[in-house]
């Protein structure tokens, strides 16, 4: 593992935050129009937290994530390994991504149920490659994985109560 410097540097950061509000931005033109329409017509589990929890969980998230990248991005090197922990944290982002458009934009519940399994494995990935250069990073996305494993139970029982 490559030291750096441990002073904050503001730019990366930056870019790296800028990356993933805009793939949340993205995501939000597809979901919030079907928010009062499609998705408030569906049948739900009891437990559906309510809309507006949304997008300050999300925003939240986010940003967590970007500062995991962040530390990760601190101790980088040529290595296959931070090649790869990239690789996979990027993977991780575009499934994000996609599944917004499945569910919301596509209205296919299966077929967003399989993406956020996928997206599911994807993270607990991204975190191992993660904890290879920095164990914060790796825990830092621990509230992303319990958040996305309830939208997978809950994206599960949409699909059921809806099929």
């Amino acid at each position: 593992m490559n030291k750096r410097s441990d002073n904050f540097q503001f730019v990366p950061f930056i870019i790296l935050l800028a990356i993933n509000v805009a793939i949340g931005f993205v995501t939000s033109l597809f979901t919030r129009p079907q928010i009062a329409g499609w998705y408030a017509l569906l049948q739900k589990p009891w437990f559906n937290p309510p809309a507006w929890i949304f997008a300050p969980v999300w925003t939240t998230i986010y940003v967590v994530m970007a500062y995991a990248a962040y530390r990760v991005w601190k101790h980088r090197d040529n290595s296959v390994a931070y090649k790869t922990a990239v690789g996979i944290y990027f993977i991780q982002l575009l499934l994000n991504f996609f599944w917004s458009i499945v569910f919301f934009g596509m209205h296919e519940i299966l077929g967003a149920l399989v993406v956020i399994l996928i997206l599911l494995v994807s993270i607990i990935l991204n975190m191992v490659w993660f904890s290879r250069f920095s164990r914060t990073g790796a825990w830092l996305l621990l509230p992303y994985l319990l958040w996305v494993s309830f939208a997978t139970v809950l994206n599960l029982n949409i699909y059921l109560l809806n099929r």
